[in-house]
């Protein structure tokens, strides 16, 4: 099929969006809309960009990116697209013949049916909002619970609080960090396959990008001593004391460990032990509480349900080391 016929299709798709429909970038995740529809180009407005809002996309780079796609049988990969590129293919996946894997980050051409990258299709007519469930996931319900102790206690004045409640506030706010922390990798392990050579992906709350770590571990001892003696590195200028090997001659000697270690002592505090039925009785109590209440009560109630995965990240800021080390001076 010459390209000719499918630019055309594709205008015939454009001038049929509705006003207001926003499509999705596969690789920067870039919302945008189309603004204006000619033979030879295609403008574009992204509304959440301060500069280069508004760009003319052209025919002759549509083909380009076609006569690609065709020539792959496998489809063209998303990843040797020119840097700020991907809303070329994004128009393109309206096209009745074409799609977007964004797993595969490649963009095919199908006989069948195909999806597109559109977001939202601009009609105005309401729609019924989404019903909400209670995930089963650790980290929501101590949040809950952690965000109605904070509301039955004046937290922002610590000094003033009994010892109790800071107990349950501490004991909370560990739980939510370690399971925030556990969740936030899963997380991570998934949007990792979805993330492309260092391009920040946007959501409502912030961005992320793939990097890389550079990590070390140093070869057997005697090839790395050799290797270095061949260039003329002595080995005395390498080695040092070994930490274990000091420990384990203070086990067979009359040393203390004053004599090779300079020691500091931290005083901090750690969580001892979590009484898990008084939270499932008070986390039920919530949830009773929410069933049964009813008219402005029930939707404030709602809306800090609503608003606690917005406040989970401020929450697992808190660091315990930091906050509660103290020195406490050297050991004589």
């Amino acid at each position: 099929m010459p390209f000719s016929v499918s630019w055309h299709t594709l205008l015939d798709e454009l001038d049929d969006l509705p006003e207001g429909a926003t499509l999705m970038t596969p690789l920067s995740h870039d919302s945008f809309r189309v603004s204006e529809v000619q033979e030879q180009r295609v403008i574009v407005e992204f509304p959440d960009r301060d500069i280069d809002e508004t760009r003319s996309l052209q025919r002759d780079q549509f083909e380009t990116l076609y006569r690609r796609i065709t020539d792959e049988p496998g489809g063209f990969d998303l990843d040797r697209l020119p840097p700020d590129a991907d809303s070329y293919p994004a128009v393109l996946s309206l096209h009745p013949r074409f799609e977007i894997d964004e797993d595969r980050s490649v963009i095919v051409e199908k006989e069948g049916p195909t999806t597109s990258q559109l977001l939202d299709s601009g009609d105005e007519a309401e729609v019924e909002p989404e019903e909400r469930t209670e995930p089963d996931l650790d980290v929501y319900a101590d949040a809950l619970l952690l965000v109605d102790a904070l509301e039955r206690h004046e937290a922002e004045v610590l000094e003033g609080m009994e010892t109790g409640p800071l107990v349950n506030l501490y004991t909370l706010l560990s739980d939510v960090q370690r399971n925030a922390n556990d969740l936030r990798q899963d997380v991570a392990d998934v949007l990792l396959n979805r993330l492309h050579h260092d391009r920040p992906v946007s959501g409502p709350f912030g961005s992320v990008q793939r990097t890389s770590r550079r990590n070390r571990s140093l070869k057997d001892d005697e090839e790395v001593l050799e290797t270095l003696e061949e260039v003329g590195i002595d080995r005395e200028r390498v080695t040092g004391v070994d930490r274990d090997k000091v420990d384990d001659a203070l086990d067979v000697t009359e040393l203390s460990e004053s004599d090779v270690y300079d020691i500091d002592r931290s005083e901090y505090v750690r969580k001892a032990e979590v009484d898990e039925e008084h939270k499932e009785t008070r986390l039920q109590g919530l949830k009773d509480q929410l069933a049964a209440a009813e008219g402005d009560e029930a939707e404030e109630l709602r809306e800090e349900i609503e608003e606690l995965e917005g406040r989970i990240e401020e929450l697992t800021e808190f660091k315990s080391g930091a906050s509660f080390h103290t020195r406490a001076g050297g050991e004589p």
